[in-house]
C-alpha cells in the first residue's frame, strides 16, 4: 500500500476549542489542536474531545473546525519567485 493511499481521504485538521476555565467559570480560554483527521466526521477529533470530556476539568464552550486537503500528485507548484528577506 503505497503512501497516498494511506493518506488519500486525510485532511489537515484544526480545531479552535474554547473552554471556561475550571476556577472562573466565567473566563474563556482558548486551545488549538492540530491533526490529520478524516472529514466529515473527524474521529479523532471527536476522540480527543470525548478525553477531554472524561478527564479535564475545564468545560467545553465551543468548538470550531477546519479542514484542508493535504496536497496531492499534480497539486504542487514550484515557486515562480525566490525573494530573500535580510
Amino acid at each position: 500500500m503505497g503512501h497516498v493511499a494511506v493518506l488519500k481521504d486525510y485532511r489537515l485538521t484544526t480545531a479552535e476549542i474554547l473552554y471556561r476555565m475550571p476556577d472562573h467559570p466565567g473566563l474563556l480560554q482558548t486551545y488549538v489542536w492540530q491533526s490529520l483527521d478524516i472529514a466529515p466526521d473527524f474521529p479523532a477529533l471527536r476522540k480527543f474531545l470525548a478525553f477531554w470530556r472524561k478527564e479535564l476539568d475545564g468545560e467545553l464552550h465551543s468548538v470550531r473546525v477546519a479542514a484542508n486537503p493535504l496536497a496531492r500528485t499534480g497539486q504542487v507548484r514550484h515557486a515562480e519567485t525566490w525573494h530573500t528577506l535580510h
